[in-house]
């Protein structure tokens, strides 16, 4: 038996703006990634079918549809596995809804719900040395404006290990710099933490602000023209950071330095200073401490730390002896 049309543009609009505004209270970001997977999905289906978005049917979004879209980002687009996943997770949350407002369409977001999410490789962390962060740290220029802000930033980011969506967002409220000096983070999910602040960038962000004055308002690293400084901003200026300091850092040449990177770095510091991994998990906002265990895993040192107080399996070795000279002399020829 067919099912009958249901049209799926009511269902879209009522998806992304009862559920996740009213109902569920997205953060932007969510809005935004799912709002970028349905324009991506509807582009597609106007493209490879010619159907207007408007006219569609929840029929025309069955799971083989949904598959060929999926391979068409990983193949055409040349999205990683996780980007797929996370396009995925944006059509089956919108199923989810679907067979709760339409039960005519159960069988149709079931089978979308049955789609499974692709499993990928599960790389170790990298991370940068200390004597790296410094000279990344170092090659800021701080004769100049730009430099000291890029100075501040960039020592803030180490400190508090945030990610560089939070960085961007902190206004001078955030920052508290009467001892104990503390930066408040607003992170993923509205969630807000606060992260200690070691007395040096304390100093630095303290400088900074005073430089700052008035003419900024409440932004705490402002663009040249006094706005917050977007994502692709502060990625440009800390790798210009790390050229400048491969010169003097060999271990950098060859290395893609981004916020992220300087984010585990914070994480590998803490824990090979002897920070608990919960208290860690707590510093960089992971919802589950399981995430933080990533950087035990990629700690070489702290294994081979481990290896060395477990004795060896087996018998110990004997003592050595020599043979008898007579034995040693029948056993040369």
């Amino acid at each position: 038996m067919t099912p009958p049309s249901v049209p799926a543009a009511p269902l879209v609009q009522a998806f992304f703006v009862e559920y996740l505004l009213n109902q569920k209270h997205a953060s932007p970001r969510t809005l935004a990634a799912y709002r970028d997977a349905f324009r991506l999905l509807l582009r597609y289906l106007q493209e490879t079918n010619g159907a207007q978005p408007a006219t569609l049917s929840i029929a025309d979004l069955d799971a083989p549809i949904i598959l060929a879209f999926l391979d068409n980002i990983e193949q055409r687009r040349a999205n990683c596995i996780r980007s797929r996943n996370a396009r995925l997770a944006a059509v089956r949350s919108f199923f989810r809804f679907v067979q709760l407002r339409e039960p005519a369409c159960l069988a149709v977001a079931a089978r979308v719900l049955a789609i499974p999410v692709k499993r990928t490789e599960r790389k170790l962390v990298g991370y940068l040395i200390r004597s790296e962060i410094e000279a990344i740290l170092s090659a800021t220029d701080r004769t100049n404006w730009g430099g000291r802000r890029d100075h501040a930033l960039l020592l803030t980011l180490y400190n508090s290990g945030a990610r560089v969506s939070e960085i961007i967002a902190v206004r001078r409220g955030d920052i508290v710099l009467d001892a104990p000096a503390s930066l408040k983070l607003h992170g993923k999910g509205r969630k807000e933490r606060a992260v200690p602040l070691w007395a040096k960038t304390a100093h630095v962000l303290r400088i900074w602000l005073q430089e700052l004055g008035e003419r900024f308002g409440d932004l705490t690293f402002p663009s040249a023209r006094a706005r917050q400084l977007s994502r692709h901003g502060v990625s440009y200026l800390l790798s210009r950071a790390a050229d400048r300091a491969a010169s003097a850092c060999p271990s950098l040449q060859n290395k893609h330095v981004s916020p992220h990177l300087i984010r585990h770095s914070t994480a590998m510091h803490l824990l090979q200073a002897g920070v608990d991994p919960a208290v860690i998990a707590l510093w960089l906002g992971h919802e589950n401490v399981q995430t933080t265990h990533g950087y035990v895993q990629a700690n070489l040192e702290m294994m081979e730390n481990a290896l060395d107080k477990l004795a060896p399996a087996g018998p110990a070795p004997r003592r050595f002896k020599a043979d008898d000279k007579l034995l040693a002399f029948l056993a040369t020829l």
